[in-house]
């Protein structure tokens, strides 16, 4: 079966992580993704974690795309780029702003060409204003976007940066969203239309739903946060480590009766949930005491037995091991000719009628250079000048 973006293409201009995943996702599919390289290649091809050549980055974000080598600074080169957007449904890119503009490859120029085309472009702050044009890595988006204050819990701690490059992510996600969005409104009104999606934006929106509460009622905003707690909900037991989340009165009822502890029940300061949220280090203390003498697997089945919220805390060799994750089947195994055998991830969303799948695997630089030149209409000649000038 076809996936739901099969006969779809895109030509990819991006780099690094924000881009590829988002065009990754659309790849996995069923897009025809055309990944546009310089001659150097994108910079995740030379970073760590290495086989046969290939970066561990680059190939778990640029699976069933094809790679095509352009000098963009050359005349054949961008003439090769245009000739290809000609018949693209979507054109994505995350160079710094105004980059494109000066490449002659921004939206007005370009929907002069395919009026129907759907125009991408992702930045790390934005496209105006006093940091537009500075260079941006995730680590910086999460210290604006306030992300490393929320991570540390209080305006008054040290901020913590959160270990995975979060932004990076997200904003692939988003962009995905962004860009099956314009297709499905493409098709319904015949029009293309320009998408212009920052990394900041993408972090202070994730935000908002969950972490921003002291400053949702215009005058009574919050001057500085407090934490509720610095205790984590992962609890120590004799041989690791679990997590228990306790909401409901029948939950902490059923926690406090699986563990022999009764008086946890009567405990004044936890007898509503209004007062174990203002207890809250109390409660996470008590709870860390009555679990700490426990092996891992004789609690967890205690309290699944009684219908509490629990689940072990698991490395990542132990995640990828577990019963649930090999249930689930995310984790899949795949051949790449030049890195051979690898472990990754299939698409997690599972469609009945139009199924994601690999196709092959992240292209050598330039692979495909030749094959999608030919498809578009030039001659081996006219080829041999773009790879040579």
């Amino acid at each position: 079966m076809a996936g739901a973006f099969e006969g779809i293409r895109i030509i990819d201009l991006t780099t690094v992580i924000s881009g590829p995943s988002a065009t990754m996702i659309l790849a996995d599919q069923g897009a025809d993704v055309i990944k546009i390289e310089t001659p150097y290649g994108d910079f995740a091809r030379d970073v760590a974690t290495r086989r046969g050549g290939f970066s561990a980055s680059f190939l778990n974000n640029n699976r069933n795309k094809r790679s095509v080598v352009l000098n963009l600074k050359t005349e054949h080169g961008l003439n090769a780029l245009l000739k290809l957007i000609e018949n693209a449904d979507v054109f994505v890119q995350n160079f710094r702003p105004g980059v494109i503009e000066r490449l002659g490859l921004g939206y007005e120029s370009l929907t002069k060409i395919n009026p129907k085309l759907i125009h991408v472009s992702i930045a790390g702050y934005g496209f105006e204003g006093p940091m537009a044009n500075r260079p941006v890595y995730d680590p910086l988006i999460q210290a604006v976007s306030s992300l490393a204050s929320v991570q540390a819990g209080s305006d008054e701690e040290r901020p913590k940066l959160v270990r995975t490059i979060v932004p990076d992510k997200l904003t692939g996600i988003q962009a995905s969203q962004a860009i099956s969005a314009a297709l499905f409104s493409r098709e319904r009104t015949g029009k293309g239309q320009s998408i212009q999606l920052s990394m900041l934006d993408t972090i202070i929106s994730f935000l908002w739903g969950s972490d921003m509460g002291g400053h949702t009622f215009i005058g009574d905003e919050m001057e500085r946060e407090e934490a509720q707690s610095f205790i984590d909900l992962i609890y120590e037991v004799e041989d690791g480590y679990i997590s228990v989340a306790v909401m409901q009165d029948k939950q902490w009822k059923a926690f406090c009766n699986a563990l022999n502890k009764p008086q946890l029940i009567e405990d004044e300061r936890f007898s509503t949930a209004q007062k174990r949220e203002m207890n809250k280090n109390a409660r996470l203390e008590e709870i860390q005491k009555a679990v700490l003498k426990f092996k891992q697997i004789e609690i967890l089945d205690l309290l699944e037995a009684a219908d509490v919220p629990c689940a072990p805390v698991l490395t990542r060799t132990q995640m990828r091991q577990h019963p649930q994750v090999m249930a689930n089947k995310i984790i899949i195994e795949t051949e790449h000719p030049n890195a051979g055998k690898l472990r990754q991830v299939r698409t997690p969303a599972v469609f009945s009628n139009t199924p994601g799948k690999i196709k092959f695997g992240a292209p050598k630089l330039g692979e495909h250079t030749k094959e999608v030149l030919m498809e578009a209409g030039f001659d081996d000649e006219t080829i041999q000048k773009i790879l040579t000038e």
